[in-house]
This record gives C-alpha cells, sequence and structure tokens, in this order.
C-alpha cells in the first residue's frame, strides 16, 4: 500500500456508488440551481459543474466537476468528481510549462553547441537555468494557488454531499 503524502495531486478526484438512478440525481442538481445562491450550477447530459458565483471568485477558484453515469442492469449510479481550477486558468498554467520546457530544451542545445564550439556559452547557460527557476516557480506557485482554494473546494464538495443527502443519499467521501 502507497502513500498519497508524496505524490502530487493537481486535481483531486474521488468516486462514489448510489442506489438511484442518475436522472434523479441530475435533476436533484437541476432543482438546487434554482434555489442556490451560494453556488453556479450548469449542466450538460450527465456532467453537472458547480462552481464559485463570480463576485467571491479569485484567481484559483476551484470548481467541481461531476460526472453521474448509470448503470443500465440495476437502478444505481457512479459519481465521479474532479476538483480543478477553472479551465482557462489551467489551459494558461499548462501552456506556460509548456512554453518553459520548450524553452529549456532550446537554451539547452544552443548552450551544447556553443560549448563544443569552443565559444562562449554563459548566456546560453544562463537561460537554460533560468527556465528551471521558472519551472520552479510555476510548480510552487501552483502549490500555493491550489492550498489558497481548499477552503472553497470543502465548500463545493459539502455542497455536493448536502444537496445528495436532501435525497436521503449518503456518501462515502
Amino acid at each position: 500500500m502507497s502513500s498519497t503524502t508524496n505524490t502530487i495531486i493537481l486535481r483531486p478526484r474521488f468516486k462514489f456508488k448510489v442506489n438511484h438512478n442518475n436522472e434523479e440525481l441530475l435533476k436533484l442538481f437541476e432543482d438546487e440551481k434554482r434555489t442556490s445562491a451560494s453556488f453556479i450550477i450548469s449542466r450538460v447530459d450527465n456532467h453537472i459543474f458547480i462552481k464559485i458565483p463570480k463576485e467571491k471568485q479569485h484567481f484559483w477558484s476551484p470548481q467541481l466537476h461531476l460526472e453521474i453515469d448509470s448503470h443500465e442492469t440495476e437502478n444505481s449510479s457512479t459519481i465521479y468528481g474532479l476538483f480543478g481550477p477553472n479551465p482557462t486558468v489551467w489551459t494558461l498554467f499548462m501552456f506556460l510549462h509548456f512554453v518553459v520546457a520548450g524553452l529549456w530544451i532550446a537554451f539547452a542545445i544552443w548552450t551544447y553547441v556553443n560549448w563544443n564550439l569552443d565559444t562562449d556559452y554563459t548566456i546560453q547557460l544562463f537561460l537554460t537555468l533560468l527556465m528551471v527557476v521558472i519551472w520552479f516557480a510555476l510548480y510552487f506557485g501552483g502549490r500555493l494557488g491550489k492550498r489558497s482554494g481548499m477552503r472553497e473546494m470543502h465548500e463545493l464538495h459539502h455542497f455536493m454531499r448536502d444537496t445528495l443527502r436532501k435525497k436521503g443519499i449518503h456518501t462515502e467521501c
């Protein structure tokens, strides 16, 4: 059995099974959408997105994506949950990681070529190491952002759990 304390979990996930039809569960969230002022709820097919209202959001505010799949043979469903940042923030963050990685490769090649040609490679080496520093800054920035959204992640989870409990559904998570 491995410990998850040393693993990097960028977007926490969970999954559990409930003994209710997925349409009942989807309707439950649809009904909550009309009455809840604390969260923005949207539905696309069997996907539910629960977000923090714009006026309460900050750059790292998380959202909860629920996928509610039904089991045809039995009257039950599986709920898959995924916490993550706003998709725009996530895309920007991944784009920056790829740009830094690409620049690191380019500067490393440039450094190697200049070293092989016995020319000065100080600037190229500096830029290569700078990309490593920027990557660490992005990594720790993401960790700090995740930590700053932890309270909201708990609020989203409690809202989901409380919404399901209104129907008499008890969750394991």
